[in-house]
Protein backbone atom coordinates (compact mmCIF):
# COMPACT_ATOMS: atom_id res chain seq x y z
CA UNK A 1 0.00 0.00 0.00
CA UNK A 2 1.23 3.71 -0.79
CA UNK A 3 -0.01 6.34 1.93
CA UNK A 4 0.45 9.94 0.74
CA UNK A 5 0.29 12.78 2.77
CA UNK A 6 -1.65 15.69 1.15
CA UNK A 7 -0.03 19.23 1.56
CA UNK A 8 3.00 19.39 0.04
CA UNK A 9 2.79 16.16 -1.88
CA UNK A 10 -0.10 15.85 -3.67
CA UNK A 11 -1.56 19.83 -3.06
CA UNK A 12 1.03 22.77 -2.77
CA UNK A 13 -0.91 24.87 0.27
CA UNK A 14 1.18 24.89 2.94
CA UNK A 15 2.73 27.98 2.36
CA UNK A 16 -0.87 29.37 1.92
CA UNK A 17 -2.26 27.86 5.15
CA UNK A 18 0.76 28.81 7.32
CA UNK A 19 0.48 32.47 6.35
CA UNK A 20 -3.35 32.46 7.40
CA UNK A 21 -1.51 31.29 10.65
CA UNK A 22 1.24 33.60 10.73
CA UNK A 23 -1.28 36.11 10.20
CA UNK A 24 -3.35 34.99 13.24
CA UNK A 25 0.15 35.11 15.20
CA UNK A 26 0.48 38.33 14.26
CA UNK A 27 -3.10 39.22 15.33
CA UNK A 28 -2.29 38.15 18.74
CA UNK A 29 1.16 40.25 19.16
CA UNK A 30 3.58 37.32 18.56
CA UNK A 31 5.48 39.06 15.23
CA UNK A 32 6.87 36.13 12.93
CA UNK A 33 7.31 36.03 9.61
CA UNK A 34 5.61 33.77 7.06
CA UNK A 35 8.44 32.14 6.06
CA UNK A 36 9.25 31.55 9.75
CA UNK A 37 5.38 30.36 10.41
CA UNK A 38 5.65 28.02 7.30
CA UNK A 39 9.25 26.01 8.70
CA UNK A 40 7.48 26.03 12.21
CA UNK A 41 4.00 25.49 11.47
CA UNK A 42 4.13 22.75 8.55
CA UNK A 43 2.79 19.30 9.43
CA UNK A 44 1.48 20.59 12.73
CA UNK A 45 -2.13 19.97 14.07
CA UNK A 46 -4.01 23.44 14.66
CA UNK A 47 -4.20 22.85 18.71
CA UNK A 48 -0.77 22.42 19.00
CA UNK A 49 -0.46 25.63 16.99
CA UNK A 50 -2.72 27.77 18.60
CA UNK A 51 -1.09 26.70 22.23
CA UNK A 52 2.05 27.86 20.49
CA UNK A 53 0.52 31.41 19.37
CA UNK A 54 -0.95 31.97 22.71
CA UNK A 55 2.63 31.42 24.59
CA UNK A 56 4.58 32.97 22.27
CA UNK A 57 2.14 36.13 22.48
CA UNK A 58 1.09 35.44 26.10
CA UNK A 59 -2.35 35.69 24.90
CA UNK A 60 -5.63 34.34 25.07
CA UNK A 61 -7.06 32.62 21.90
CA UNK A 62 -10.49 31.98 21.26
CA UNK A 63 -11.83 28.39 22.26
CA UNK A 64 -13.03 28.14 18.56
CA UNK A 65 -10.21 29.57 17.43
CA UNK A 66 -9.23 26.08 15.60
CA UNK A 67 -12.07 26.03 13.47
CA UNK A 68 -11.80 30.39 12.91
CA UNK A 69 -8.62 29.11 10.65
CA UNK A 70 -9.67 25.99 9.14
CA UNK A 71 -12.54 27.88 7.68
CA UNK A 72 -10.35 30.57 6.39
CA UNK A 73 -8.36 27.66 4.72
CA UNK A 74 -11.27 26.14 3.36
CA UNK A 75 -12.36 29.50 1.79
CA UNK A 76 -8.26 30.20 0.00
CA UNK A 77 -8.04 26.21 -0.96
CA UNK A 78 -11.25 26.59 -2.53
CA UNK A 79 -9.70 29.17 -5.68
CA UNK A 80 -6.15 29.45 -4.51
CA UNK A 81 -4.97 25.06 -3.87
CA UNK A 82 -2.71 24.21 -6.74
CA UNK A 83 -1.18 20.43 -7.46
CA UNK A 84 2.64 19.74 -6.47
CA UNK A 85 4.70 19.58 -9.76
CA UNK A 86 4.12 16.11 -11.11
CA UNK A 87 1.15 15.00 -8.49
CA UNK A 88 -1.04 14.24 -11.31
CA UNK A 89 1.53 12.11 -13.28
CA UNK A 90 2.88 10.51 -10.35
CA UNK A 91 -0.59 10.03 -8.66
CA UNK A 92 -1.52 8.02 -12.25
CA UNK A 93 1.66 6.16 -12.28
CA UNK A 94 1.33 4.78 -8.62
CA UNK A 95 -2.33 3.83 -9.78
CA UNK A 96 -1.67 2.09 -12.54
CA UNK A 97 0.87 -0.05 -10.42
CA UNK A 98 -2.16 -1.94 -8.86
CA UNK A 99 -1.27 -1.02 -5.62
CA UNK A 100 -4.08 0.22 -3.13
CA UNK A 101 -3.64 3.89 -2.28
CA UNK A 102 -5.17 6.13 0.92
CA UNK A 103 -4.53 9.53 2.20
CA UNK A 104 -3.57 10.17 5.22
CA UNK A 105 -3.33 14.32 6.57
CA UNK A 106 -3.66 16.63 9.59
CA UNK A 107 -5.94 18.44 7.14
CA UNK A 108 -9.98 18.42 7.59
CA UNK A 109 -11.65 16.26 5.51
CA UNK A 110 -13.64 19.55 4.63
CA UNK A 111 -9.82 21.29 3.82
CA UNK A 112 -9.20 18.21 1.66
CA UNK A 113 -12.22 18.41 -0.22
CA UNK A 114 -11.81 22.04 -1.04
CA UNK A 115 -8.13 21.13 -1.97
CA UNK A 116 -8.71 18.10 -4.06
CA UNK A 117 -12.16 19.54 -5.97
CA UNK A 118 -10.05 23.13 -7.33
CA UNK A 119 -7.32 21.08 -8.58
CA UNK A 120 -9.21 18.37 -10.15
CA UNK A 121 -7.23 15.68 -8.14
CA UNK A 122 -11.09 14.28 -6.55
CA UNK A 123 -11.47 12.59 -10.10
CA UNK A 124 -8.47 10.54 -9.41
CA UNK A 125 -9.59 9.49 -5.60
CA UNK A 126 -11.80 7.53 -3.58
CA UNK A 127 -13.65 9.64 -1.28
CA UNK A 128 -13.77 6.56 1.24
CA UNK A 129 -9.78 6.35 0.83
CA UNK A 130 -9.09 9.42 2.11
CA UNK A 131 -8.32 9.99 5.99
CA UNK A 132 -8.13 13.28 8.34
CA UNK A 133 -6.14 13.00 11.27
CA UNK A 134 -7.82 16.08 12.54
CA UNK A 135 -11.25 14.87 11.93
CA UNK A 136 -10.36 11.66 13.38
CA UNK A 137 -8.60 12.97 16.36
CA UNK A 138 -5.10 11.25 15.05
CA UNK A 139 -3.08 13.74 14.28
CA UNK A 140 0.48 13.18 13.54
CA UNK A 141 3.72 12.57 14.36
CA UNK A 142 1.49 10.06 15.85
CA UNK A 143 1.68 6.89 14.12
CA UNK A 144 -2.42 6.53 14.51
CA UNK A 145 -3.30 7.65 11.55
CA UNK A 146 -1.17 5.71 9.33
CA UNK A 147 -1.83 3.00 11.37
CA UNK A 148 -5.81 3.01 10.61
CA UNK A 149 -4.99 3.75 6.60
CA UNK A 150 -2.87 0.35 6.59
CA UNK A 151 -6.19 -1.24 8.62
CA UNK A 152 -9.06 -0.57 5.97
CA UNK A 153 -7.16 -2.53 3.62
CA UNK A 154 -5.83 -5.15 6.34
CA UNK A 155 -2.13 -3.98 5.38
CA UNK A 156 0.69 -4.97 7.68
CA UNK A 157 1.81 -1.79 8.46
CA UNK A 158 5.40 -3.65 7.00
CA UNK A 159 3.50 -3.59 3.49
CA UNK A 160 3.17 0.05 3.58
CA UNK A 161 5.41 3.30 2.15
CA UNK A 162 4.39 6.41 3.26
CA UNK A 163 5.03 9.33 0.90
CA UNK A 164 5.85 12.85 3.09
CA UNK A 165 7.29 15.90 3.34
CA UNK A 166 7.36 16.66 6.80
CA UNK A 167 9.00 16.08 9.90
CA UNK A 168 6.06 15.27 11.87
CA UNK A 169 4.96 12.64 9.21
CA UNK A 170 8.47 10.98 8.95
CA UNK A 171 7.83 10.37 12.65
CA UNK A 172 4.91 8.79 12.12
CA UNK A 173 5.52 7.02 9.80
CA UNK A 174 8.34 5.91 11.57
CA UNK A 175 6.29 5.11 14.73
CA UNK A 176 3.85 3.02 12.92
CA UNK A 177 6.64 0.53 11.03
CA UNK A 178 6.34 1.54 7.69
CA UNK A 179 8.98 2.61 4.98
CA UNK A 180 8.76 6.34 4.02
CA UNK A 181 9.80 8.16 1.21
CA UNK A 182 10.65 12.34 2.55
CA UNK A 183 9.88 15.09 -0.61
CA UNK A 184 12.82 17.46 -0.03
CA UNK A 185 15.14 19.43 -1.35
CA UNK A 186 18.39 17.24 -1.12
CA UNK A 187 20.31 19.96 0.02
CA UNK A 188 17.93 20.48 3.55
CA UNK A 189 18.14 18.93 6.39
CA UNK A 190 15.89 15.82 7.31
CA UNK A 191 15.53 12.45 9.89
CA UNK A 192 17.84 10.03 9.74
CA UNK A 193 16.95 6.50 9.96
CA UNK A 194 16.93 3.62 8.02
CA UNK A 195 13.35 3.24 6.76
CA UNK A 196 13.16 6.43 5.51
CA UNK A 197 14.04 7.36 1.23
CA UNK A 198 14.52 10.71 0.14
CA UNK A 199 13.32 12.37 -3.30
CA UNK A 200 13.67 15.96 -4.11
CA UNK A 201 10.70 15.65 -7.39
CA UNK A 202 8.20 13.53 -7.65
CA UNK A 203 8.94 12.33 -10.92
CA UNK A 204 11.15 10.45 -9.06
CA UNK A 205 8.94 8.74 -6.87
CA UNK A 206 8.00 5.62 -9.14
CA UNK A 207 10.65 4.45 -9.95
CA UNK A 208 12.12 4.30 -6.52
CA UNK A 209 8.62 2.62 -5.13
CA UNK A 210 9.66 0.19 -8.46
CA UNK A 211 12.63 -0.55 -6.56
CA UNK A 212 11.83 -0.67 -3.54
CA UNK A 213 9.18 -3.49 -4.47
CA UNK A 214 11.13 -5.41 -6.33
CA UNK A 215 13.83 -5.44 -3.27
CA UNK A 216 10.77 -6.66 -1.12
CA UNK A 217 10.36 -9.90 -3.45
CA UNK A 218 13.94 -10.65 -3.67
CA UNK A 219 13.99 -10.61 0.39
CA UNK A 220 10.79 -13.08 0.23
CA UNK A 221 12.04 -15.43 -2.59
Amino acid sequence: MVIFDCDGVLVDGEYLSTSIMAQEARKYGWNITDAQANKLFTGGELAKIRDRIARESGKELPDDWDMIVQNRIVTMMKTDAQTVDGAEDMLQATLQLGLPVRIGSNSSMAEMDAKFSSTGLDQMLEEDRIHSGRDLNMPKPRPDLYLYAAEQDNIPPGNCIVLEDSDAGVEAARLAGMACVLLRDLDKPAPQWPGLFRIGHLSEFVPLLRRIMAGQKQAAA
